[in-house]
């Protein structure tokens, strides 16, 4: 075929606007599209992997005290009062989110010395040891220590994602945010993050269920675990446990969790941007290590500002809704709760962790792959005033089904109780993915590689600073409520509501201010 008949044959239509080279033109849009779409970096399995087995350790070491610990404060003879128990539980609480508050900005300056690796392994070790202290101690002293120390709190990440564990050995959670940051990037992240979030809710499956089975062994299972030690240490043996998971956890972490601090990695070097070439030959000028840049530097910066100031609000409210649901559910259902024992809250707290669990697996990786992160975090930050809505409602169905002779609930209000539980804790477990997300805005808009540690530490220092006071101010507040009968013993769900609402308004901030992933 000539040139003149495939240009007659051709049915393209033309004008000004078309390209003369078609093929050429066609050709470099093709490469500019190709270009255009980075190819995926492969996802570091065996890396992920370690660090999510490190992970593991500490949903397990924290929760599986939540079934039991407002029993352990009863047990210790604090008060005869059952409606003050809350106030020595918040006690506890806030206890180790102050020594973590005083401890995980500087563990996360640390590690961007000396290294990952040792600031993590130090940090479970001491969980472990800390955990045993726990189970062992007889008064509320012993319990503060063992608490101050080690503690085992953290978000149920989804908080609860991210959620962190409390205590002075355990301000490393912004170091193993720092790791998942270092091995990842915008091209794995929507992959790595929700196989990593799936640690925390499989953990707080666990954990409960451990703590609530094992708590009181020798009247269990006097059979078996019928010894004179575990009668006198009844919540010894869900501690023993969680601490041999910690073990276990730092000691597969120890052979294949690799140092990913850059400076501290062997045999890896790195091109310049100031490299310059010479015909064949490559002259590397040393590269100038970045600096992390200071508190006051990091504040200056809109976005980092706004992730810590959201973050305190939402490690707040989520923090609260922690407590207030054990306390809701250890409550009297005649004084607003449900009056539900050490194994039942243990059942509902493994229904939220399945519950975080499906959400991982299932919607995180659509969710971040098709919406921008700042948004993400805006809608699930809207979802917590309705998540303490709905408590009530679960004390109206137990109301209404409470046998008043026998004081047992009938079947169908059991039924419409455990719906409405799940329904609850479906809600604070999409609101918890908020945590999560600002574990991602925060590694998308940190200053510099060498600030990522930083301001890991900066945001969580603020989720610290709300958790050393939250639980005893909630649970204060509760305890009043109840006790004064104020409002009908629903102060507490007004205040917290009218917080919530807060929270939602201060994360709009930080949608103004990220750097935007999707379009």
């Amino acid at each position: 075929m000539t040139p003149a008949n495939s240009i007659a044959n051709d049915t393209t239509n033309y004008d000004e606007t078309s390209p003369l080279l078609r093929t050429t033109s066609n050709a470099h849009n093709a490469e500019a599209q190709i270009a255009e779409k980075p190819k995926s970096t492969p996802l570091p399995k065996g890396q992920l992997t370690a660090l999510c087995i490190v992970r593991l350790v500490e949903p397990i070491t924290f929760t599986q005290l939540f079934p039991y610990v407002n029993e352990f404060m009863s047990d210790l003879h604090l008060t005869d009062d059952p409606s003050k128990i809350g106030f020595y539980s918040g006690l506890v609480e806030s206890a180790f989110a102050v020594s973590q508050l005083c401890s995980i900005y500087h563990w996360a300056r640390l590690s961007d010395v000396i290294g990952r690796r040792p600031v993590i392994f130090l940090g479970i070790i001491g969980l472990a040891i800390t955990t045993l202290m726990f189970g062992l101690s007889k008064s509320l002293a012993s319990v503060l220590v063992a608490r101050c120390l080690g503690g085992e709190h953290s978000i149920p990440a989804p908080k609860l994602i991210s959620n962190s564990v409390g205590g002075l050995f355990s301000g490393n959670i912004a170091v193993i945010h720092s790791v998942l940051g270092e091995i990842t990037d915008s091209t794995n992240q929507m992959v790595a993050f929700p196989i990593y979030g799936l640690a925390w809710p499989i953990g707080s499956i666990i954990g409960p269920l451990m703590g609530g089975a094992f708590s009181h062994p020798a009247l269990k299972y006097p059979e078996i675990l019928g010894y004179q030690f575990l009668k006198d240490y009844p919540y010894f043996l869900p501690c023993f446990i969680a601490s041999t998971f910690a073990i276990i956890g730092v000691s597969l972490g120890f052979i294949f969790l690799e140092e990913t601090l850059p400076s501290k990695r062997n045999g890896k070097k790195s091109i310049s941007p100031n490299a310059s070439t010479n015909g064949d030959s490559v002259t590397t000028a040393p590269a100038l290590p970045e600096k992390p840049l200071s508190v006051s530097k990091l504040l200056s910066v809109p976005i980092i500002s706004a992730l810590a100031l959201s973050g305190f609000m939402l490690s707040y409210i989520g923090t609260s809704f922690d407590v207030v649901f054990v306390l809701f559910c250890y409550s009297p259902i005649k004084s607003g709760g449900l009056a539900f024992s050490a194994s039942q809250i243990g059942y509902s707290l493994a229904i939220a962790g399945a519950i975080g669990a499906a959400i991982q697996l299932c919607i995180m990786s659509y969710l971040l792959r098709t919406f921008d992160p700042a948004k993400i975090y805006c809608f699930c930050m809207s979802l917590w005033p309705y998540t303490f809505l709905v408590l009530p409602v679960l004390n109206l169905i137990a109301r209404a089904g409470l046998d008043e002779t026998t004081g047992e609930l009938g079947t169908t209000a059991v039924a419409f109780l455990w719906v409405g539980i799940a329904f609850v804790l479906l809600l604070t477990k999409a609101a918890c993915i908020a945590y999560g997300v600002s574990m991602i805005l925060t590694k998308e808009n940190a200053p510099n590689a060498a600030s990522l540690g930083q301001s890991n530490g900066l945001v969580q220092f603020t989720m610290c600073f709300a958790r050393s006071f939250a639980p005893f101010v909630v649970s204060a507040l509760f305890a009043t409520s109840l006790e004064y009968n104020l409002l009908g013993g629903y102060l507490w769900l007004v205040i917290m509501v009218m917080v919530s609402f807060l929270g939602m308004t201060t994360s709009r901030k930080i949608k103004q201010s990220s750097v935007k992933t999707i379009g």
